[in-house]
């Protein structure tokens, strides 16, 4: 239960990072913000899929949680170059 309340804290405060950064791009506007409103949709989409394929392979929370992390630590990483 622990490694379950770690997962998702830490995916809460990655997430807004990801969020800020997103918006900020975003609301920049622009060709840059058009593509970066589409990947948005487009991972959003993606990650729920492979969120599915892991719940109904037998994946616990922690592992799908983790899954989820690790995208948006690459988007993280992406929007702050």
């Amino acid at each position: 239960m622990l490694k379950l309340i770690l997962e998702m804290s830490m995916l809460a405060v990655e997430s807004q990072q990801a969020i800020w950064l997103r918006s900020m791009k975003i609301a920049a506007g622009g060709p840059a913000a058009e593509r970066e409103a589409r990947i948005m949709m487009k991972e959003k989409v993606s990650a729920a899929q492979r969120a599915a394929v892991k719940a109904a392979t037998g994946t616990g929370p922690v592992g799908i949680a983790r899954g989820y992390r690790r995208k948006v630590r690459a988007n993280v990483r992406r929007l702050s170059k």
